[in-house]
């Protein structure tokens, strides 16, 4: 079947060694998938692994070096080429076998299972590029039942935030303001999300979990359209200038170890994802306590599968529900928590504990 262009545009982009330099240096990515697999030696030793997006077949050398008997690494584009030199450099030849081929288009001989799928996936704000549609697939038809997965769950999350780096260069260059000047570049910028680091000063409230995956059961239907009301009180005072967006993921555990988490929050080891940010089109002083309201959207483009589009809304704290306790200053909210506390119903878990927004939480109007 003829692939479409942005199909080979996506496996041409990989091609470039700059881009796998960067990932390579990406210590806290690296470290985590190393850990991960190092930490859970026996689901490897011995066993049958595939790496889906192998690249430049790193893990398939980690996945070798904890013991597997067979590592398919999957890679499509021309890098494929390049992954049986590192294997031999690193005395794995006869161990890894290089499927230069999509994913969706392999065949194992005899329709053989494996044991394990690793994958870095991870696009910027975790869906970016598409390709855990392709882990998914490779799920449904090459894991053994009871088999594993690298990582195994993944988790969206976002927190209001300042954008200094965007709005003070333009108070004074050289001692001349330009802020008409920084109000249009910012609107120019705002068509898109922006990947910064962010530091987690600039952070004005708790995080809150927009989605997870649980990649043995989630489908690819489930990666289509994702929303979510949010409402949240600064924990200090700032400028509200953005929409900061990261990921997290969990790999599995062996015998009660805590599993490996890669976080890419602002307050974790920098990686090359930095942080996904929505600007807001006009910023807002707050200070702690304030109610943020929004609701966020990704979809898929319907132009190309492989990205999305974010959309983000502001709302009115005073026409949205807010979440039962909720930490704000707003009168209806500081009333719920005196008669939770007064009734010894409040809730288990501490308020900030990041979750406030993970469920289903009871509302107040």
């Amino acid at each position: 079947m003829e692939e479409s262009e942005e199909t080979t545009d996506y496996f041409d982009s990989y091609e470039n060694l700059d881009v796998h330099q960067l990932m390579l240096k990406d210590s806290a990515r690296i470290r985590a998938y190393k850990d991960a697999v190092f930490l859970c030696q026996e689901y490897f030793r011995n066993k049958v692994v595939m790496d889906v997006g192998a690249g430049t077949g790193i893990l398939s050398v980690f996945c070798a070096q904890a013991g597997a008997s067979t590592v398919y690494a999957v890679e499509a584009s021309n890098l494929a080429d390049m992954i049986p030199k590192v294997a031999e450099e690193n005395d794995f030849a006869s161990v890894i076998k290089v499927l230069k081929q999509k994913v969706e288009d392999v065949k194992l001989p005899n329709d053989e299972k494996v044991d394990v799928i690793v994958s870095e996936w991870m696009g910027f704000y975790l869906l970016h590029e598409g390709m855990l549609d392709s882990v998914l697939h490779a799920r449904d038809i090459h894991l053994k039942a009871g088999g594993k997965l690298f990582p195994e769950e993944a988790k969206l999350w976002c927190a209001p935030c300042s954008l200094p780096a965007l709005y003070d260069f333009w108070d004074n260059v050289e001692g001349v303001r330009m802020h008409t000047v920084g109000q249009e570049w910012r609107r120019q910028k705002s068509q898109e999300p922006q990947i910064l680091d962010v530091p987690s000063s600039d952070i004005l409230a708790d995080p809150s979990k927009v989605c997870s995956f649980d990649l043995y059961t989630c489908t690819a239907r489930d990666l289509d359209s994702i929303s979510k009301r949010f409402v949240l009180p600064a924990n200090r005072e700032g400028q509200y200038q953005g929409l900061c967006v990261w990921f997290s993921c969990v790999f599995p555990s062996f015998d009660d170890e805590d599993p490996v988490v890669l976080n890419t929050a602002s307050n974790a080891e920098s990686t090359h994802w930095k942080q996904t940010v929505v600007m807001l089109p006009n910023e807002q002083e707050v200070e702690e306590g304030t109610p943020m309201a929004w609701e966020l959207k990704l979809e898929r483009s319907g132009g190309n599968c492989r990205h999305y589009n974010i959309e983000f809304t502001e709302l009115d704290p005073e026409c949205v529900q807010h979440p039962v306790p909720c930490m704000c200053y707003m009168t209806k909210c500081i009333v719920m928590r005196a008669c939770l506390e007064q009734s010894g119903a409040w809730p288990d878990g501490e308020i900030g504990d990041g979750d406030n927004n993970d469920t289903d939480a009871d509302l107040v109007s």
